[in-house]
Formats: structure tokens, sequence, C-alpha cells
């Protein structure tokens, strides 16, 4: 049903009069009734009984005036809403992350965009990094940040950060680094759960090594980042993780951080969203200022 055309037969109801309507909103007579004949078309009824000079309501006509003012009122609230919504820059932003953006990155982006957007909720959710694909393709979320890349013609991909994976130990463990991949096959070792961005770069160095997983001496896999930190500091295993989230935590003593000799992979991580769907001014802005967002806080950490 096409709010115009109930725009203009509301004022032909308040006229009584075609001509008078045409006249109060700057339309031709013709032009008016092509409308009124065109809702009552659609509708298949009739809207109004020509009685004289006088355009009188049909009892359905009566009922369709009350619903028209209604929606048109619908109208005016969506819009001045939305003027409101795009002044004050309230609104919510849903992002899915996957581990290591969930705990190292995101906080940091939010904290920074809101600095400059104080009014704008976030509604975080954290996943594998192939569950935030699923989650922007099925639009469930307006963004998400993530470790790996899962190629689809309704994803855009934007790079943020460049990181690689290192091997973690306890500060019991004897290990010294840099060490090659075959020295740690022997000991107790946390996996990534398979889905994650971490587990897929460490499987592809794997393979290049000629090594298969199956060599590896795997006691646990673990969907928690904090799990696996626990597992290493508690000198249960070792495990090779994001850099970025293996400096937290070197940095504060509480474990050993280890290069690994030929592991030249890096990896970005990376904004995503869906390019059929439709974003809110704030996801715009969030989307266009993202690697503004990290840049600023790598800046502040170094």
């Amino acid at each position: 049903m096409d709010l115009h055309q109930l725009y203009v037969f509301t004022k032909v109801v308040e006229h009584k009069s075609f001509s008078k309507a045409a006249e109060d909103i700057f339309l031709s007579q013709s032009t008016v009734s092509s409308h009124i004949q065109a809702l009552e078309k659609m509708l298949n009824m009739n809207l109004f009984d020509r009685v004289g000079r006088e355009s009188i309501l049909t009892p359905q006509g009566e009922r369709l005036y009350q619903w028209a003012l209604k929606l048109l009122l619908i109208k005016d609230q969506a819009l001045l809403d939305l003027k409101e919504g795009m002044t004050d820059l309230r609104g919510m932003i849903r992002i899915a992350a996957s581990s290591v953006p969930g705990q190292f990155m995101v906080p940091r982006m939010v904290k920074q965009f809101r600095e400059d957007y104080p009014e704008v909720t976030f509604h975080i959710n954290q996943s594998s990094s192939k569950t935030v694909a699923e989650k922007v393709l099925n639009g469930s979320v307006d963004v998400g940040i993530l470790g790996d890349k899962y190629e689809n013609d309704k994803l855009h991909y934007i790079p943020l950060l460049k990181e690689k994976l290192v091997l973690i130990t306890s500060n019991q463990n004897k290990i010294e680094g840099p060490v090659n991949i075959e020295e740690i096959l022997d000991y107790p070792f946390v996996m990534r759960h398979s889905n994650s961005g971490t587990n897929a770069l460490l499987e592809r160095f794997l393979k290049k090594s000629k090594i298969h997983k199956d060599q590896l001496n795997i006691i646990a896999y673990t969907e928690s980042g904090q799990s696996l930190m626990q597992f290493v500091i508690q000198d249960i295993g070792i495990s090779i993780i994001s850099e970025i989230a293996a400096s937290e935590y070197s940095s504060k003593n509480m474990l050993k951080m280890h290069e690994i000799n030929g592991f030249d992979h890096e990896r970005y991580f990376y904004l995503v969203y869906n390019i059929n769907k439709t974003q809110s001014l704030l996801s715009k802005l969030f989307i266009e200022e993202a690697m503004e967002l990290v840049a600023d806080d790598q800046q502040k950490m170094g």
C-alpha cells in the first residue's frame, strides 16, 4: 500500500472535495483522482460515494481513513527518530569476533570509537572465525572481526592488523627459543578448536613442514583462548597461539613466548561485512574508521 496514496486520500476526506484536496497539496485534480482510483483498484472497493459536489466516505472508506492516519503517524515518527538518530548518532552496532580480536582488539576499538560517539551501544558475540563469517553472511551481525578469510562473493574483507604465531610455554618449562617445530612434538600440546583462524594457520604450517597434526602430542582441544592460556600457565601443556595474545601474558611474566624457526607465515586480522546488508549510519562509520581505530590503539600501546 502506497503511503503517498494514503496521504492524498486523507486530504480528500478532510476537504470532502477532490479539487480542494488538490489545491491543498499542490497537485492537479486529475492526479488526485488517479491516486484514489489506484487505491480503490488495489483494495477492490469503493472509498467514496460521489453525491453532488461532495465526496462522501463509504463505510470501508471510513475504516481506511482511521488506519491511514495511524500509518502516516508511524511514518512521521519513524522519520523523526531517524533524523534524531543521525544527529545524535545513537544506536547499536552488532559485532561478531573470533577469540583473539574479541579479547584483545575489539575492547580497544570500542573504547576509541566511543570517544567520538559516546551514545553508541555495542552488542558483541565471540565465536570461532568460521562462525563469525557465517553470522556476517546471514545478517545477524553488522560486522565481523576475525583471523582467517572464508571466501564468498557477499563478503568484503578489510585488513586491520598483521601478526604471526608464536610458541608459548610455562615459566617452569625448559624449552629455550627460537625452536624448530620438530623439537616440540613430544611435549603435551593444547590445540585451539578446528574452526579457529589460529588453528587453520597452524595446520597450513604443519603441512608445509610435512608434519601431520596427529604427530603432535595433543592432550586437549579448547574453544576458549583464556582456558588455553591457563593450561600453559599451569604447565599442563604448551601451545602455538597469536603473538598479540601471547604478548599480553608474556609482558606480565605469566608465561614464556618463543619464536618458531621457519614459521614466517604472517596473517591479518580482518574486519568483514556483507555487501548486500544495508548498514546503519553508525555501522558505516565503524567500518570506515576501523583501520584508524586499530592504528591509533597500536600507537598508544607503542
